[in-house]
């Protein structure tokens, strides 16, 4: 099991990636043709809503006590595998 700052370090890595990919799509959605721009507008700004979130929920999870942070990991876990699913979907439909 991993201790507490190899988790953060892992997850915080993960937020640095799709920070990166969000822009990436960013991006591609700024060259999009007119009606499209809008979609992927609004589906990167979801994304960027879900990352917010989960950065806040990491930094809770960092500010927690050694005994909690181990109830919030479960948590944490659920929130990470939903963003990393709608990134991922994102990045399919925006090729």
């Amino acid at each position: 099991m991993a201790t507490r700052e190899e988790y953060v370090r892992k997850l915080q890595a993960k937020l640095d990636e799709w920070n990166a990919d969000i822009d990436r799509l960013a991006i591609k959605a700024a060259l999009a043709e007119a009606e499209l721009k809008t979609q992927y507008s609004d589906e990167i700004e979801m994304l960027r809503n879900k990352q917010i979130e989960a950065r806040v929920k990491l930094e809770a999870m960092q500010e927690a006590s050694e005994s909690a942070w181990e109830d919030m990991r479960s948590g944490l876990d659920i929130a990470w595998d939903a963003i990393s699913e709608a990134v991922s979907s994102a990045k399919s439909r925006f090729k």
